[in-house]
């Protein structure tokens, strides 16, 4: 049985469902990739609320399968909204991976003395979660957050640029990506936040099989 599976075009969404569809292979389906640009996508020069309401990354795809253009999405779980829309399901969660967040640390910035975090005081911080932002300036209250959009290597070039003296990123998605062959970038280091103080998103780290309601 032939399956076409949806998903985002960035590096991250292809190393994720390229992995799901080798999975299905195996078991004995044969797979195509369907890339479906969200808005999310599209509009990278404003924060995720200032879009729309959540779903950003998946509404086009979720649209696709209810027409029935595709037979199966793959999304990262922390994307989807807390309920599916009419007529969908999510059919099946993989194993979930580490949930935490990292810290990329240009070295230059990188202070192991840093009171929570090791960065040097007034560094600047980029990330796009309003999550992150709270919890950073809870630890840290003089550093600097700005917003930052763009894919996993975009936002590591970004800051190995000087954009940005750090970066939070998921554990997840940065494993997989290095798992699908993302090189170290020289001059950056990483500094795992504890769950317990750097609370992640829910379902951060898992992936979602979504599909049409039997």
């Amino acid at each position: 049985m032939k399956l076409r599976i949806g998903t985002r075009g960035s590096r991250l969404a292809l190393a994720q469902t390229g992995h799901m569809a080798r999975a299905l292979e195996r078991l004995g389906h044969e797979t195509e990739l369907v890339i479906i640009s969200t808005v999310g996508d599209r509009v990278t020069d404003r924060p995720f609320a200032a879009i729309g309401p959540p779903g950003v990354f998946v509404r086009e795809i979720e649209k696709a399968l209810l027409e029935g253009s595709i037979d199966v999405a793959v999304h990262s779980y922390k994307d989807l909204p807390t309920a599916s829309p009419e007529g969908l399901v999510v059919a099946a969660v993989p194993e979930r991976r580490d949930p935490s967040d990292v810290l990329v640390v240009d070295s230059g910035c990188w202070d192991a003395e840093g009171d929570s975090l090791p960065l040097s005081d007034g560094a600047v911080v980029g990330t796009s979660s309003s999550r992150r932002r709270s919890l950073l300036r809870d630890l840290r209250p003089e550093l600097g957050v700005e917003g930052i959009r763009g894919n996993v290597p975009t936002r590591l070039r970004k800051c190995h640029e000087g954009g940005y003296d750090a970066v939070v990123l998921a554990v997840s998605g940065l494993r997989r990506l290095q798992d699908d062959g993302l090189s170290h970038i020289d001059g950056m280091r990483e500094f795992l936040l504890p769950p317990e103080r750097f609370v992640p998103a829910p379902s951060q780290g898992a992936l979602a099989l979504q599909t049409r309601d039997a």
